[in-house]
């Protein structure tokens, strides 16, 4: 048995002051994406920024998930 594979996969409830981190983590990629919206042309390279972003924000989260 690998516990990263076991870890990476299985379910994991949010426990005491990780929701704070995740609304923390959202609200300033929000802002980044709001930013990016306003300054960047619409383009192909715009819509692989904003992609990006939430899989940053993904990432980030799974991070304080699986941790």
């Amino acid at each position: 048995m690998n516990p990263v594979i076991e870890n990476n996969f299985k379910y994991h409830s949010p426990k005491e002051g990780q929701q704070e981190k995740y609304e923390a983590i959202r609200e300033k990629a929000k802002e980044l994406a709001y930013l990016i919206e306003h300054e960047c042309p619409n383009s192909r390279e715009k819509s692989v920024a904003m992609t990006n972003l939430e899989t940053t924000v993904m990432w980030a989260n799974a991070s304080i998930a699986r941790n």
